[in-house]
C-alpha cells in the first residue's frame, strides 16, 4: 500500500497530524475541484475509505457543513460568528508546556515583513510558504496540478484591502515576508491573473485562476480563530493530495488547527533563511517551554518579582532568555536589524515622492510634507499676549459694566478677533507624529516594516524610540537594546494573557498594545525602576481599552495611520506620568491585560477588523 494512504503531518518537528496527504484514489473529493461554485460544500456527506485517516473533527465540521453560520441579532447585515478562542481554549485541558510561561523570542515577536497587515499579509504569506515547502519535502509538489484557497471570517471580509490574496500567492511561489522584493509584487500578480498560472515554490507551474480558485467565505468563521484559511492541493485528475488549515493569530504568528486548540500563544511558524537568503525553513518555537527559558515568567507580577529577586532590569531578563537560543553577537545583530528596518521605514515614509496611498480612498501621504515643515523650523516665537492688548482695570478690578462698555466701544471683532494660524512650540509632538505617520504610510503602501507587535500598529514603537534617540539619548547602541528588549517583554505578556490580533481584540490589541509596549520602553531608557516601567505599560493600555478596529474600505489607512501618531504621543505621556510616581499604583498591568481580554471577547465582531461597523460603515467610500 502506498505511504500516502497514511495521514501525515506536513509540519516539521510537530507530532500533531494536521496537514493531510491523501491517496490518489480518493475520488470522492473530486467535487472539491477548484473553480466550482461556493455551493459545492453545502449538504455534502463524505464516506472516507477505511485505510485513510480522515480530516480532524474540527476541520470536517467546518469543511462539509454550513451549520456553523450564525447571524448577529443586533445587526441587519450577517456577520461572521464572533469567536473568542481564548475563552473556550482556557477551559480545555492544556499541555503542560503550553501553560507555563509567556516567554517567546524577541525576534519572533518583532519580525521583519511587508505591509499592510501582519495578520492579513505577513501571516498568510508565511502559511502559504509553509504549505508549499511541506509539499516539496514530502515529494508531492511536482504532482500538484491545481490549488484551492479558502479564506474565512476577517481574512475574507477585509482581505482584499489588506492584501491577503496577494500575499498568499507570493507565499505559494516561495516568497517570505522577510525577503520578498516589494517592487515586483504587483507585476507578478498581474502575470498570474493574465496567464491563469501560478509557479509553486518557483519550480512547478500549475493552473490557477484567482477569480475561481480563491474563495471568500464572508459569513463564516472557522471555530478556532477569526483569521482562518485553508489550502487544498489537487493532482491533474482532481484528486485531493494534501490539505491544511492555518490561523493567523496576529503579529505574523501562524498556528494550525490543533496547536491553536492547545492554546497556541507560544506556538507559531516563521520562515528562517540562511545568510544568503536562500532556503526558508518552517520552524516552530514550541520548544520554548519551561525547560529552555532561563528566567521564565507567566505574567507581569512574576516578571517584577523575578527582576527584584535577581536584581535585574526587564531588558536583562529578556536578554538572558535570548542567550538560551542564540549567541550574544546574534542577539545584537538581530536587534539592530530590527531597528534599522524601523528607521528605514521612517526615512522612506518621510522622503517618499508618492502623493497618494493605494486604494479607493485616495488618501494623501502627509509624512513628507510634515517632515519638510519640521526641517524648516516653522515655529512661532510670538508671546502668548502683549501687555497693551489686555483690558485695563480701574485699579479695583474692572466691573461688569466697565468691561461691557469697553467691548461696545472697541467692538466684538476687537475683543475676540479671528486669529491667524500660529505654530505652537511643540516639536516633540510633531516629531513623534511624523515618525509614526511615516511608518504607517509605508505600511499602507505595502512597504517593508517591522511587526511591532503588528503591522497595523507598526509606527508607535519606532516613533517613540526614534524620538528618544534623536533628542535624549547619550548612548544610542545601549538604548536601542534596552528599549527593544523591554518592549518585547511587555508584548509577550499581552500575547500570553490576551491577544495581539485585532480580529479578536479590536484595535486595543494592536495600537493599544503597541502604546503600552512603547510606554514601558521609554520609561526604561529614561531610567525608571521596574515598577515604574510596569506602571507605564499599564497606563498606556488603560486609556486604550475598548478601542475598535473599523478600517474604512478594509484598508489599513483610516483611522489606522493617525491612530499610530496618537499612540506614540500617548506612550510618552504615559511614561512621564509613571516616572513622576514611585511605581505604586492601584491598577496593575496584569489586571489591565485581563480587562483588555474580556473587553475584546465582549466586543461585537463588527468592531473587530471586519469593516462592518464604526467608521467603516458611517463614512462613505465614494
Amino acid at each position: 500500500m502506498s505511504t500516502f494512504t497514511r495521514a501525515r503531518s506536513l509540519i516539521p518537528r510537530l507530532s500533531n497530524q494536521t496537514t493531510r496527504l491523501h491517496h490518489n484514489n480518493n475520488t470522492h473529493y473530486r467535487a472539491a475541484l477548484p473553480g466550482t461554485s461556493f455551493a459545492w460544500r453545502q449538504g455534502l456527506s463524505v464516506s472516507t475509505p477505511a485505510p485513510m485517516l480522515t480530516l480532524t473533527k474540527a476541520i470536517q465540521s467546518s469543511f462539509f457543513s454550513t451549520s456553523a453560520r450564525r447571524m448577529d441579532p443586533s445587526l441587519t447585515t450577517p456577520v461572521p460568528n464572533p469567536v473568542a478562542p481564548e475563552e473556550s481554549n482556557r477551559n480545555d485541558p492544556q499541555p503542560e508546556e503550553e501553560t507555563k510561561h509567556a516567554v517567546v523570542s524577541t525576534f519572533d515577536l518583532f519580525s521583519i515583513g511587508i505591509g499592510p497587515s501582519s495578520s492579513h499579509t505577513v501571516g498568510p504569506m508565511r502559511a502559504a510558504k509553509i504549505f508549499v515547502t511541506d509539499l516539496k519535502e514530502h515529494n508531492v509538489l511536482d504532482k500538484v496540478s491545481t490549488l484551492r484557497i479558502d479564506l474565512f471570517g476577517s481574512l475574507a471580509l477585509t482581505g482584499i484591502g489588506h492584501g491577503t490574496p496577494d500575499s498568499i500567492l507570493m507565499g505559494m511561489e516561495g516568497e517570505s515576508p522577510e525577503t520578498v522584493e516589494t517592487t515586483t509584487i504587483q507585476s507578478r500578480l498581474k502575470a498570474i491573473d493574465d496567464h491563469k498560472a501560478l509557479t509553486l515554490d518557483s519550480t512547478n507551474r500549475i493552473h490557477f485562476d484567482p477569480a475561481k480558485d480563491l474563495v471568500f467565505h464572508y459569513f463564516e468563521s472557522l471555530p478556532q480563530h477569526p483569521n482562518g484559511m485553508r489550502f487544498c492541493a489537487f493532482n491533474n485528475n482532481g484528486d485531493l493530495l494534501a490539505t491544511n488549515e492555518y490561523f493567523s493569530i496576529g503579529g505574523g504568528f501562524v498556528v494550525n488547527e490543533r496547536t491553536q486548540l492547545a492554546h497556541g500563544e507560544n506556538v507559531f511558524y516563521k520562515g528562517e533563511h540562511d545568510g544568503e537568503g536562500n532556503k526558508v525553513i518552517p520552524q516552530t518555537r514550541r520548544n520554548q517551554d519551561l525547560a529552555t527559558a532561563a528566567l521564565p515568567f507567566t505574567n507581569a507580577t512574576e516578571l517584577l518579582q523575578l527582576c527584584e529577586k535577581e536584581n535585574m532590569t526587564i531588558a536583562q531578563v529578556v536578554y538572558e532568555n535570548e542567550l538560551r537560543w542564540r549567541s550574544a553577537e546574534e542577539i545584537r545583530e538581530k536587534t539592530f536589524a530590527i531597528w534599522n528596518t524601523m528607521d528605514n521605514a521612517i526615512k522612506n515614509g518621510c522622503l517618499s515622492s508618492e502623493e497618494m496611498l493605494p486604494g479607493r480612498l485616495r488618501v494623501r501621504r502627509r509624512a513628507p510634507g510634515l517632515y519638510k515643515k519640521l526641517l524648516k523650523g516653522l515655529y512661532s516665537t510670538t508671546p502668548l499676549y502683549k501687555d497693551n492688548q489686555v483690558l485695563q482695570s480701574n485699579g479695583n478690578g474692572a466691573s461688569k459694566d466697565a468691561l461691557t462698555n469697553q467691548m461696545q466701544e472697541r467692538g466684538i471683532d476687537k475683543i475676540l478677533p479671528k486669529r491667524p494660524v500660529k505654530r505652537l512650540m511643540l516639536p516633540a509632538l510633531d516629531y513623534l507624529s511624523v515618525y509614526a505617520i511615516a511608518v504607517n504610510e509605508e505600511n499602507a503602501a505595502g512597504g517593508r516594516v517591522v511587526t511591532a507587535p503588528t503591522n497595523g500598529a507598526a509606527g508607535v514603537i519606532p516613533a517613540v524610540l526614534k524620538y528618544y534617540l534623536e533628542f535624549i539619548s547619550d548612548n544610542p547602541e545601549q538604548d536601542i537594546m534596552e528599549f527593544i528588549l523591554t518592549t518585547a517583554a511587555i508584548g509577550m505578556l499581552y500575547k500570553r494573557g490576551a491577544s495581539i490580533s485585532a480580529a479578536e481584540m479590536g484595535c486595543q490589541g494592536e495600537v493599544g498594545v503597541a502604546c503600552s509596549m512603547a510606554s514601558a520602553g521609554f520609561a526604561a531608557v529614561m531610567g525608571g525602576s521596574v515598577r515604574q516601567v510596569e506602571n507605564a505599560a499599564e497606563i498606556g493600555m488603560e486609556h486604550n481599552l475598548g478601542l475598535t478596529c473599523d478600517p474604512i474600505d478594509g484598508l489599513v489607512q483610516i483611522p489606522c495611520i493617525e491612530r499610530n501618531a496618537l499612540g506614540a504621543v500617548k506612550a510618552v505621556t504615559a511614561a512621564q506620568l509613571a516616572l513622576n510616581g514611585d511605581g505604586h499604583h492601584r491598577v496593575t498591568l496584569d489586571q489591565v491585560i485581563e480587562t483588555m481580554r474580556q473587553t475584546g471577547n465582549d466586543m461585537q465582531a463588527k468592531y473587530k477588523e471586519t469593516s462592518q461597523g464604526g467608521l467603516s460603515v458611517c463614512v462613505p467610500v465614494c
